[in-house]
């Protein structure tokens, strides 16, 4: 059985360790804002064991125009947990409490290899890649709801 809820920052820092930071310190999975109130961590559980994450930050980017901007980060699904669809779950369940918070636009830093996986929930590329140093080449990616 799949159950996706809101989970606490502590509760995320082992899959984004497993997933996003394979080989670097815990401490590293620790994100500026995980703990603000209008930060939410979402778990996907599947019979009950957290097999993928994604945390929403109210971040706004220069990049747009659009006032109220959710930002996401540290999207995670357990490599066991992989083309499972999970990772679109947790996508979903993400727009449906950004559309909940009346958010114009969602936003993120994508992984080179995962951007087809956002173009494939509508998501666009905006601009040039560019090096997170110690992570790889990413890409801006955002969809503007409606």
């Amino acid at each position: 059985m799949i159950n996706l809820r809101k989970i606490t920052a502590l509760e995320v820092i082992p899959v984004r360790h497993l997933v996003l930071r394979i080989g670097k310190p815990i401490q590293t999975c620790t994100f500026d804002g995980d703990n603000l109130p209008t930060t939410v961590h979402i778990g996907l559980y599947k019979d009950e064991n957290l097999s993928g994450v994604v945390s929403l930050f109210k971040a706004n980017t220069e990049l747009f125009s659009l006032k109220n901007q959710f930002q996401i980060r540290g999207m995670a699904v357990l490599k066991e947990s992989q083309k499972k669809g999970f990772g679109d779950l947790l996508i979903q369940n993400a727009e449906e409490f950004c559309s909940v918070e009346k958010t114009d636009l969602i936003w993120f830093n994508a992984r080179q290899e995962a951007t087809g996986f956002y173009k494939k929930m509508g998501y666009k590329i905006k601009g040039e890649p560019f090096e997170i140093s110690g992570v790889g080449e990413h890409y801006v990616m955002y969809k503007e709801l409606k």
